[in-house]
């Protein structure tokens, strides 16, 4: 009898191992075979850049075969809504771009709430203090460089025109609330400073928001109080800001001869407007992909529910100067 116990007793363990095995085979296979679902969640959808990154990720979506459920959130309190929103979906994670990068803390409490992975695009969510949030990959752009971009093409501009820098002035459309658009301009103003651009010449106008009408409004004031030059050069945060401004310089009777601008973006804003039988005064923008930042951000992130792969903590992508002239060659070389 003891043998036969002492057998048994050698034989349980073995049993359990086996037992473990098969039930974690069984619930193992029925987690890989939960649908995958990933949220992309932007603050302004009505804007071209947010279209086209959404339009990317449904590609990657289409590809990979994982629902994408895409929620505009243009404030705090529907952000919060949004995420909750998906974890009732039964999604597994999301990218975002917040409606205020101060927000961070709270897209972080959200997700460890609800149990979602979480992933920033664009803009990158900070603390209360301001530092990154660390547990939140994210993709965004090099934002002072492309902004030093905008401010080489203007200063080429410039010269190429013959303009007398002490007779143009320089618009900078400001929304300072945002790092990210603060570190764009301020690459554009040393670009400018570093050519030999009057730094006094440098008239900021700054924005409520960041879209067309509110640039539109800004310049408009700027203009007002700066009617001694006899040129501009504008800049700002993305394709809407800057032709904003150039619109409220049409309404001057400013064409493309008295004042030009770069975006930044390379969004519809921007092709839309090179699409026109006549060239505006939006003279370029630098492209930075929405490919990237839509179909490699949703895949990322399928890697991540599907494999565990966490994305990179920090990937910054980079622009290329396109122009009317050519915008078909570098639209090509982006494979958009």
């Amino acid at each position: 009898m003891k043998r036969g116990i002492s057998r048994l007793g050698r034989a349980l363990p073995l049993l359990a191992g086996f037992a473990g095995i098969a039930l974690s085979a069984i619930f193992g296979n029925a987690w890989a075979a939960d649908p995958v679902k990933i949220g992309f969640l932007v603050k302004q959808a009505e804007e071209p850049w947010f279209q086209d990154e959404w339009r990317f990720a449904d590609q990657a979506a289409h590809e990979k075969g994982f629902t994408l459920v895409k929620i505009g959130i243009p404030n705090g309190e529907k952000m919060i809504n949004a995420i909750d929103n998906l974890a009732a979906q039964k999604v597994q994670g999301f990218i975002i771009c917040a409606p205020d990068v101060k927000l961070g803390t709270a897209v972080a409490r959200a997700a460890k709430r609800n149990g979602l992975k979480a992933m920033s695009v664009d803009d990158q969510l900070v603390d209360g203090s301001g530092k990154p949030i660390a547990d939140i990959p994210h993709m965004g752009i090099s934002a002072y460089e492309i902004g030093k971009q905008v401010g080489q093409g203007l200063a080429a501009e410039i010269k190429a025109r013959g303009w007398s820098p002490a007779e143009t002035g320089a618009l900078r459309m400001a929304f300072d609330q945002l790092p990210t658009a603060r570190e764009r301009t301020q690459g554009a103003v040393d670009a400018l400073k570093a050519a030999g651009f009057p730094v006094a010449n440098i008239v900021d106008a700054p924005q409520a928001k960041t879209d067309t009408e509110n640039a539109f409004n800004a310049a408009n004031i700027a203009f007002t109080k700066q009617a001694r030059f006899k040129h501009w050069v504008i800049f700002g945060l993305n394709d809407e800001a800057v032709l904003g401004a150039v619109r409220a310089a049409e309404g001057r009777g400013m064409g493309a001869d008295g004042a030009i601008g770069i975006g930044i973006g390379g969004s519809k804003t921007a092709l839309n407007e090179f699409a026109k039988p006549a060239a505006t005064g939006f003279f370029g923008t630098v492209l930075i992909s929405p490919k990237r930042h839509g179909y490699e951000t949703a895949l990322d992130m399928y890697n991540w529910i599907t494999a565990n792969q966490a994305p990179p903590a920090l990937t910054l992508t980079t622009g290329t100067l396109m122009t009317r002239k050519n915008q078909a060659d570098v639209r090509k070389q982006m494979g958009l």
